[in-house]
């Protein structure tokens, strides 16, 4: 979701098409649709956007076709879009996300960090890999509460978190990013 449009994706994985009209059925009436195409896929957990920075995950559910289509329907919005390779974890959000203001969340071992320069980033604390993965709501971090010592670290940064129990969710590697859709209408 952006303020000017809501781009369609085309997720990865086969089995998850069949949600995208649905999704757009709920959007339409709040943004103009935009639609990834074959044979380019797209997954939201590997979109992070940051003001009007884009960075975009190269993982296995989204690939260089569907981040190139992507680019060419934004970049004439204001938007710069880097492609970010992703390894160990499934999605981009997995590995970091946005929890204040020019501030992010971030596990190094699974995203090169220098592609975020010029903003400040948080570490994971290193017994909790899959701790990145964290959903900025207004000014609150909504965060996995079973992951008490990043929950530390955000606080200790001054970052408002509100923790959450999302155990079912991390059985299948989701995550609070995985199940929202945040947007003013």
């Amino acid at each position: 979701m952006l303020d000017e449009l809501a781009v369609m994706t085309r997720p990865g994985a086969e089995s998850r098409r069949p949600e995208v009209a649905s999704i757009a059925a709920a959007l339409e009436p709040h943004r103009k649709l935009i639609h990834i195409e074959s044979p380019g896929t797209l997954d939201g957990g590997d979109v992070l956007v940051v003001d009007r920075s884009m960075y975009v995950g190269l993982s296995g559910r989204s690939n260089v076709a569907g981040t190139e289509q992507l680019r060419a329907l934004v970049e004439p919005l204001g938007y710069e879009l880097t492609g970010v390779p992703v390894r160990s974890c499934l999605h981009l959000k997995s590995a970091v996300a946005q929890v204040a203001a020019g501030r992010l969340l971030i596990n190094r071992e699974w995203v090169d960090a220098a592609v975020f320069r010029g903003l400040d980033l948080i570490d994971v604390a290193p017994a909790e890999p899959a701790a990145a993965n964290a959903l900025l709501v207004g000014e609150t971090v909504i965060f996995p509460g079973r992951f008490k010592r990043t929950l530390t670290r955000m606080r200790d940064a001054g970052i408002e978190v509100e923790p959450v129990d999302i155990s079912e969710l991390a059985k299948a590697e989701g995550g609070v990013t995985c199940s929202s859709l945040i947007f003013e209408a």
